[in-house]
């Protein structure tokens, strides 16, 4: 079963190089996806070095945000199976053999990795950003009857197949609430599974603020009452 990684970048020099270690090291039949979203920190020229060399890299002539550059990817997967993965080390590329194992099974079509259902390392930090995260779990919930978690978390492995139909549009954080609202309206298999955590500070470059939140909120309407 191959695994697309399909991983947005924006301004993220200080971390690219050590993901693209981890991704590469990963004993799975893979392909890594690269969309630089017009970085402006020497992330982009670092890339244009390298592309070729164990990935394949996209670049963005403007900056369009997360869902875009994710939309981006996406449509060049070619795996059985793809999954996003942020270039901020907050999430450990080793949880995605786990996250394979439904897959191989037959038994999913989407898996989610859990920040929020204990069992792996997570970071004590950001209460309100915990509160916000638990309070779009509980809305999606109630809106679409589901028992999920974590619905933000970027650990979305899905089925290439059910991903290419779902005909995404969101250019920014709103692609978390999008798939997730799309998936639990198709009435998919979905599992969660426990994932490690090491979150960033803001000051550490966390880039998510409760804009984003409000942002998620109205998506999660949106297709809920949508045809």
């Amino acid at each position: 079963m191959k695994l697309s990684i399909v991983m947005p970048v924006y301004n993220e020099r200080g971390t690219i190089e050590e993901i693209l270690l981890q991704l590469r090291s990963l004993d799975l039949e893979k392909e890594i996806i690269v969309v630089d979203d017009c970085s402006t920190d020497g992330t982009r020229e670092w890339l244009t070095e390298r592309d070729g060399q164990g990935i394949r890299v996209l670049f963005h002539n403007r900056n369009r945000g997360k869902g875009a550059a994710l939309r981006t990817g996406f449509a060049e997967a070619t795996g059985d199976v793809v999954v996003p993965q942020d270039a901020d080390l907050e999430y450990d590329p080793q949880d995605l053999r786990r996250l394979l194992v439904p897959f191989e099974r037959g038994v999913a079509d989407a898996v989610y990795g859990s920040r929020l259902i204990g069992g792996a390392p997570q970071r004590v930090h950001l209460f309100w950003f915990r509160m916000g995260n638990n309070f779009l779990s509980f809305l999606t919930n109630l809106m679409y009857n589901s028992t999920l978690s974590d619905m933000e978390t970027c650990y979305k492995m899905i089925r290439a197949d059910v991903l290419k139909d779902l005909s995404l549009t969101s250019d920014g954080f709103s692609i978390e609430p999008e798939i997730t609202a799309k998936l639990l309206k198709r009435k998919l298999r979905i599992y969660e599974m426990p994932i490690a955590y090491y979150g960033r500070t803001y000051e550490e470059g966390k880039k998510i603020t409760w804009r984003h939140g409000l942002e998620a909120i109205w998506t999660l309407f949106k297709y809920r009452f949508s045809i």
